[in-house]
């Protein structure tokens, strides 16, 4: 199996990525990475159902992931003889996009899964002077972030990046006195501390 990362958002596949999506003999992955990777696929698309049984997948099959597939992506189920394709990922695109130099920083998901263990990861990064990229949960986002560091005495810009590369993407910056809110679920946090 081949797990391809299709990238965070339309326009951001690699040449590498087209190659193999062009020349798939089939090719399975969620409705949102069928969609950006439509204009290359030349053979029949699966929706994927249970994440879990890839394994069950033919040998020779092209698996679509979101963002790169080794950021809280589809990478992770790939065995020792499947090969991994990068993606663009949020994290990349986020941290070109507000300027933030990624030597420094944490990156920490909470993504569909329990926040708790992304909460104390992040106190405990921000305590080593690290920024932080966040993939939020649905109820661990910037709003919680921002009580977290006002809890800990930290200065820092909180910068909400959603809908990237969309027609409705936004990218804003705020405070931890006044954090941005997300308009939908498709968003990433960036803490960078003063």
């Amino acid at each position: 199996m081949i797990i391809v990362g299709v990238g965070v958002g339309p326009n951001m596949l690699t040449l590498e990525a087209i190659e193999v999506i062009r020349n798939a003999p089939v090719v399975y992955g969620s409705e949102r990475s069928i969609e950006l990777a439509k204009d290359f696929i030349n053979c029949e698309a699966h929706t994927i159902k249970n994440y879990r049984e890839l394994h069950l997948l033919p040998v020779d099959a092209v698996v679509l992931s979101t963002g790169d597939p080794m950021f809280s992506g589809l990478g992770k189920f790939a065995g020792e003889n499947d090969r991994v394709i990068t993606g663009i990922s949020s994290v990349q695109a986020s941290c070109a996009r507000f300027h933030v130099e990624m030597s420094n920083l944490a990156m920490i998901t909470a993504h569909g899964r329990d926040p708790y263990p992304a909460m104390e990861a992040l106190r405990r990064e921000i305590e080593q002077g690290k920024n932080i990229f966040l993939l939020p949960a649905e109820n661990f986002g910037s709003a919680e972030v921002a009580a977290l560091l006002k809890e800990m005495g930290i200065e820092a810009k909180i910068c909400l990046y959603e809908n990237i590369g969309y027609p409705q993407e936004r990218a804003v910056v705020g405070s931890v006195q006044d954090p941005p809110l997300a308009g939908s679920g498709m968003y990433c946090i960036l803490v960078v501390q003063c």
